[in-house]
C-alpha cells in the first residue's frame, strides 16, 4: 500500500488537525443549540400552549447539525490517519450534504426571521389582551424589561422600560444573529475541509497508482 509522502504528508497531518478542530466545532454548535433551548429566559418566553415553535425549530436543527458535525469530524480524522480514500470520500460527500443542508437552512432562517419575531410578537399581544396579568406576561415583563404593547402601553413605565414588541423583536434578533454567525463560521471551515479532503484523496489514489 502506498504511502503518500512529502507535501501531501503535510496535507494529511493538516488534515487531521483540521478534522480535530471541526469536531471541537461540532461540540461547540452542539452546545450552543442545546443552550439555546434550555436557556431559562427563551423556555420562558415560549412556553405557553399556543407559543410558536418556529423559533425552537432552528434551533432543533441546529443541535441535529453540531451531532452530525462531531460524527463526521471522527470519520475525517480516521480517514486521514489511515490514508483511507473510502472514509475520504464519505467525508467529503458528508460534508458537501450538510454545506448544502446548512446554505438551505439559512437561506429558510434569513427569509423567516420576521415571521419569526412577528408569530411571538402576536403570541404576546394576543396574550397580554386576555389577562395582562398571567404568568406568562410578568415572565416577557421580567426578562425582557418590558410593558405593555404599542397600542397599549403601560400607564407609568420606567424611564428605561420599552414596550414588549420591541422587547420581542430585540431579544430574538440577537438570537437568531447567534445562529446566523455559528453557521457562517462553520460553512467557511467546511469549504477548506472539503478542499484537504479531496487533495489528499487523489494524492492517495496517485501514490497507489505509482506502486
Amino acid at each position: 500500500m502506498g504511502k503518500v509522502e512529502g507535501g501531501m504528508k503535510c496535507v494529511k497531518y493538516l488534515l487531521f488537525v483540521f478534522n480535530f478542530i471541526f469536531w471541537l466545532m461540532g461540540s461547540f454548535v452542539l452546545a450552543v443549540g442545546l443552550w439555546l433551548r434550555f436557556d431559562p429566559e427563551t423556555v420562558s418566553l415560549l412556553n405557553g400552549d399556543k407559543a410558536p415553535d418556529t423559533f425552537f425549530i432552528g434551533v432543533y436543527i441546529l443541535i441535529g447539525a453540531g451531532s452530525l458535525i462531531m460524527l463526521v469530524g471522527f470519520f475525517g480524522c480516521c480517514g486521514a490517519v489511515r490514508e483511507s480514500q473510502c472514509l475520504l470520500g464519505s467525508f467529503f460527500a458528508c460534508l458537501l450534504i450538510i454545506f448544502g443542508s446548512e446554505v438551505a437552512a439559512g437561506v429558510f432562517g434569513f427569509l423567516n426571521k420576521d415571521k419569526i419575531i412577528e408569530d411571538v410578537q402576536n403570541f404576546y399581544s394576543k396574550t397580554y389582551y386576555e389577562n395582562s396579568n398571567s404568568t406568562l406576561i410578568l415572565s416577557y415583563q421580567k426578562v425582557l424589561n418590558c410593558c405593555g404593547t404599542i397600542a397599549n402601553p403601560c400607564p407609568d413605565p420606567a424611564p428605561d422600560t420599552k414596550d414588549c414588541e420591541t422587547g420581542i423583536k430585540d431579544f430574538f434578533n440577537n438570537k437568531l444573529y447567534i445562529i446566523g454567525y455559528v453557521g457562517i463560521g462553520i460553512a467557511g471551515v467546511m469549504i477548506i475541509g472539503m478542499i484537504f479532503s479531496m487533495v489528499l484523496c487523489c494524492a492517495i489514489r496517485n501514490s497507489r497508482e505509482v506502486i
